[in-house]
C-alpha cells in the first residue's frame, strides 16, 4: 500500500489501544463492510471502551446528560455526534433518552420561533439541524422525525447552496461553518433513504467549497480564514480543509479537480513517519461546567507529533482522492 512510511503508519495505527483508530482505518481505508463480524466486533469494543464511558458519564437515572443538548461539548447534542464520528454500533437503544432530547430541543416551539427570514434567506445556524440529521442516520436511531429535520434543510437553502446565521440584511454569501455539516447530513440522508432531492441539495452545498478550492476567496486566491489551513480534531461545528475534504470523500465529490489544492496542503502538513498532527483545537479538557469543555482528550496538539484521530482521517481523504493506494 504505498510507501514503506505509508506501511508503517497504517500498521501504527492499527496496533492502536483506540479501537475507533482502528475502526477508521478498516473501514474508511481497507473498506471492510460494517455487517462484517469483525466489525461488529470492532464497534462493541469501541461501545465499552474508556474513552466513550467517559464521554457518556455524565448520563443521569433516566439516560439524559443534564445540560441543554447544544451544551459545548458536552451536551447530548454534541456526545452524539462523536460518537458517530468514531464508529459506535448502530442501534443502540441507549441513546434513545439523548435523542430525545435533541428532538424535544430542535423541534420546541421556542426553537421554531427563531428560525428568522430576512431578505428572503432562513437566517439559521443550519449546522444544528444538519448534525443531528446526520449522527441520527450513523448512529442507526433515525425514526420518521428526522424527516423534518432534512426538509428544514432544504426549505433553507440559499440560492448560492449553503446555509447562513448571518442577521445583516446584506449578507448574501453562506458560510462555511453552517454549511459543510447540512451538506454532509444531506449526502448521507441520500445515501441512506435514496432522496433525490437531499441529493440535489448536496450537490448544490458542495460547490460553496468547490468554487472555492475549500478554502480560497475567489476574488484573489487569498486563504479565506487561516484557522481553514490547520488541522484540528475534532472541529464541532468548525471548518478546516481535512474536515472539508473528509465530507467531500463521503459525499462523493473528491475527484473533483478543485480538491486538489486542499489535498496538496494537506499532504505538505504530513510527518516524517507518515502521521499528521493536530495543529489546534477547540476543546478543554477539564469536568469544569465551562463552555468549551471535554471530558475527553482527543490526543492533544502538536506540530511535531501525530494525533491518531487527524491522521486516520488524512490517511482516508489521500486513499479515496487517489493520491496513494
Amino acid at each position: 500500500m504505498g510507501s514503506i512510511t505509508e506501511k508503517g503508519i497504517i500498521e501504527r495505527l492499527l496496533n492502536s489501544d483506540e479501537p475507533s483508530i482502528r475502526f477508521k482505518v478498516l473501514v474508511n481505508i481497507y473498506d471492510r463492510e460494517l455487517k462484517s463480524d469483525e466489525i461488529k466486533k470492532l464497534q462493541e469494543e469501541i461501545r465499552l471502551s474508556s474513552r466513550v464511558n467517559l464521554l457518556l458519564s455524565e448520563r443521569g437515572d433516566d439516560g439524559k446528560i443534564p445540560f441543554h443538548p447544544y451544551n459545548k461539548w458536552a451536551g447530548a447534542h454534541w456526545v452524539m455526534a462523536s460518537l458517530a464520528d468514531i464508529g459506535y454500533p448502530l442501534g443502540d437503544e441507549s441513546l434513545i433518552p439523548l435523542r430525545g432530547q435533541v428532538y424535544n430541543w430542535l423541534l420546541s416551539r421556542e426553537h421554531e420561533k427563531r428560525i428568522r427570514s430576512i431578505e428572503g434567506r432562513i437566517r439559521r445556524c443550519a449546522s444544528q439541524e444538519g448534525n443531528a440529521l446526520y449522527y441520527l442516520l450513523a448512529l442507526g436511531l433515525a425514526d420518521e422525525r428526522v424527516e423534518e429535520l432534512a426538509e428544514r434543510l432544504r426549505k433553507w437553502q440559499w440560492p448560492d447552496g449553503g446555509w447562513n446565521c448571518d442577521k445583516n440584511p446584506g449578507a448574501i454569501n453562506s458560510s462555511f461553518m453552517e454549511s459543510l455539516i447540512p451538506l454532509r447530513a444531506l449526502a448521507l440522508h441520500a445515501r441512506v433513504t435514496g432522496n433525490t432531492a437531499s441529493r440535489i441539495a448536496a450537490e448544490h452545498a458542495a460547490e460553496i467549497f468547490l468554487k472555492r478550492k475549500l478554502y480560497k476567496r475567489q476574488r484573489d486566491g487569498s486563504i479565506i480564514n487561516s484557522d481553514f489551513v490547520k488541522l484540528h480534531y475534532p472541529c464541532y461545528w468548525h471548518y478546516d480543509i481535512l474536515f472539508g475534504l473528509k465530507v467531500m470523500a463521503e459525499a462523493g465529490f473528491i475527484g473533483d479537480e478543485r480538491c486538489q489544492d486542499a489535498l496538496s496542503l494537506l499532504e505538505s502538513k504530513q510527518l516524517p513517519d507518515g502521521g499528521f498532527p493536530a495543529e489546534k483545537k477547540y476543546y478543554q479538557v477539564t469536568r469544569k461546567n465551562k463552555t468549551g469543555r471535554s471530558l475527553v482528550d482527543w490526543g492533544g496538539t502538536s506540530e511535531k507529533r501525530l494525533n491518531e484521530f487527524v491522521t486516520a482521517d488524512a490517511l482516508y481523504v489521500l486513499k479515496a482522492s487517489g493520491r496513494w493506494l
